[in-house]
């Protein structure tokens, strides 16, 4: 079942990709992640209640509470940075970027969870990341946001606290209910949002966000929630090695929905790019 959940979690995080783009037109992109963390966390426990697995919460060690809280330290970082990105690149740039955290999780998986690598599993890695460089123009990175200092650094540090979001939550959800894991480390991602709110001075921008941004932006929680609640369950259940890239292939889903809704189309490169980074993926999950 959890090849199952890893392609839910895939299409809900497409799916969040779009809504959220659609919310931060004007809205500030800490504020916009601050207020669906809020959603997030509402339908996380609402789960943990439906599930009936709260009678856990007195029986969590410290390491697994340690490990769940970093682990949504990192998902915080990770989401602030992505949508940043997001809101001063094109999606179909930010995206891909996000997704080589693929690479790095496997590579942090080999490491510190033993989670052995074959012949064949490097040379799907090796595709995936040719895929990634070939959706990506160096032109594209340079351009008018501020260079290297724009969206990209801000899509590279998506990726990077996202891997490190895996392998922390793969260690702190061993022996807890994947929903209620989900649920704690989604109080610490809520926490984490609003300091920065608060840090920026962004408070008042809350109040005065278009309501149908608003609409979107809490539609975007609302998927981000089915995405991690499938995703923790498929870490919970399978190799993270695996779990992680199959999840990565939202990419294909925000790729077609960027081309209805916003009319972002790829180049023949930046296609054979997006081929390749699904063939990898879909390889690696299945070999």
């Amino acid at each position: 079942m959890w090849l199952f959940y890893a392609a839910g979690s895939a299409f809900f995080a497409g799916l969040t990709s779009i809504l959220a783009k659609c919310g931060i037109r004007k809205t500030n992109s800490t504020v916009a992640t601050a207020v669906r963390t809020v959603v997030i966390l509402f339908f996380s426990w609402v789960m943990v209640f439906v599930v009936g697995p709260q009678n856990q919460i007195t029986g969590i060690s410290g390491r697994t509470l340690l490990f769940l809280v970093l682990s949504g330290a990192a998902t915080g970082a990770s989401w602030l940075c992505y949508f940043k990105a997001l809101q001063i690149g094109d999606i179909n740039k930010v995206v891909p970027i996000d997704k080589s955290s693929t690479i790095l999780t496997i590579l942090l998986a080999l490491i510190f969870l033993g989670e052995g690598i074959s012949l064949p599993k490097a040379a799907e890695v090796a595709v995936i990341a040719a895929g990634i460089l070939l959706m990506i123009e160096k032109k594209d990175v340079e351009k008018k946001d501020g260079g290297r200092g724009g969206w990209f650094l801000y899509a590279v540090g998506s990726a990077f606290f996202a891997s490190l979001t895996a392998i922390l939550g793969k260690i702190g959800i061993s022996g807890v209910e994947s929903n209620l894991g989900t649920a704690i480390r989604t109080c610490v991602v809520l926490v984490m949002a609003w300091m920065m709110v608060l840090v920026t001075g962004k408070k008042d921008e809350v109040r005065r966000i278009e309501k149908k941004e608003l609409a979107f932006i809490c539609c975007s929680g609302i998927a981000t929630g089915a995405s991690w609640l499938c995703y923790y369950r498929a870490l919970q259940e399978g190799p993270a090695g695996v779990v992680a890239p199959i999840d990565k292939l939202s990419v294909l889903v925000t790729v077609v929905f960027s081309y209805f809704v916003f009319g972002e189309k790829l180049g023949r490169k930046e296609a054979v790019g997006l081929v390749l980074l699904t063939a990898g993926t879909v390889a690696m999950a299945l070999l």
